[in-house]
């Protein structure tokens, strides 16, 4: 069964509903995955969503803030979700299609403005976040999984504008990238977006500071795609729409996509 899926933060599901369903008429992708919904799950559009063929949904969400949601034209099955960190956040929910392939779509913390626990609490959350993550993976291998979202770390060189300017900047010091990599090895994930795209600038976020920002393309690559080591190569096709960021009214995060042959 081979099915295409997208990770999107849209940055509010409501008000952006215009743009969610743009994007399922034009790219109809089988799975689509969003985080900062910023919405109670019993008032995401979904009659929208399910008139374009997108009837099945799997969410967890809160009011005004955070919030994660599974669209799928597939049937899906709710698998639950997790707190890491103690939270309290719906930054977390899983689901999984008929073929048994389970889709975790996160929405790790973004940390604040400066890099430093001791003074900023929710940086050390953000780290928090990801070590619970990785213990998870550690304890209870994943196998058949495919995780998504905004990760909020854009952990190559490449994945960022300029390296030297962002090594002390949130979502790209050493430290978050360090704690990236072990809850990637952890669980075995394979970075599906880098496995398809292993070279060059590659970005899906853009500030909304930018007057111009196309033409400043001051990027980052915070929103990913990984696949257990066992389907990694059925993976292939991936992209991020970049125009998506240019819509009207629209999400500072544009959407990753990657086709799955299983």
């Amino acid at each position: 069964m081979a099915f295409t899926l997208a990770t999107w933060n849209i940055n509010s599901v409501r008000l952006r509903e215009d743009i969610v369903c743009k994007l399922l008429r034009e790219e109809a992708p089988d799975v689509l995955c969003l985080q900062e919904c910023k919405s109670p799950v019993d008032k995401i559009p979904t009659e929208r969503f399910a008139e374009l063929g997108y009837g099945h949904m799997v969410a967890r969400g809160q009011k005004g803030y955070n919030g994660v949601a599974i669209l799928s034209r597939l049937p899906i099955r709710d698998v639950g979700d997790r707190d890491f960190a103690n939270l309290g956040h719906a930054r977390h929910v899983a689901a999984q299609l008929e073929n048994g392939v389970v889709i975790h779509n996160f929405y790790v913390p973004a940390g604040g403005d400066v890099a430093d626990r001791t003074v900023n609490e929710k940086f050390g959350q953000k780290l928090d976040y990801l070590t619970e993550m990785r213990d998870w993976f550690h304890a209870d291998a994943p196998q058949k999984a495919v995780l998504v979202g905004d990760l909020n770390i854009a952990p190559r060189q490449d994945d960022v504008w300029s390296h030297k300017a962002l090594l002390k900047v949130v979502s790209h010091t050493p430290v978050e990238v360090e704690h990236l990599a072990e809850t990637q090895d952890a669980g075995g994930w394979v970075d599906v977006t880098r496995k398809d795209i292993p070279e060059g600038p590659l970005y899906s976020w853009w500030s909304y500071r930018a007057k111009d920002w196309s033409a400043a393309d001051k990027g980052r690559r915070l929103d990913h795609v990984w696949a257990t080591g066992d389907i990694a190569n059925a993976s292939h096709s991936s992209r991020i729409l970049r125009d998506a960021r240019g819509w009207e009214k629209p999400s500072d995060h544009a959407p990753v996509f990657a086709t799955f042959d299983l």
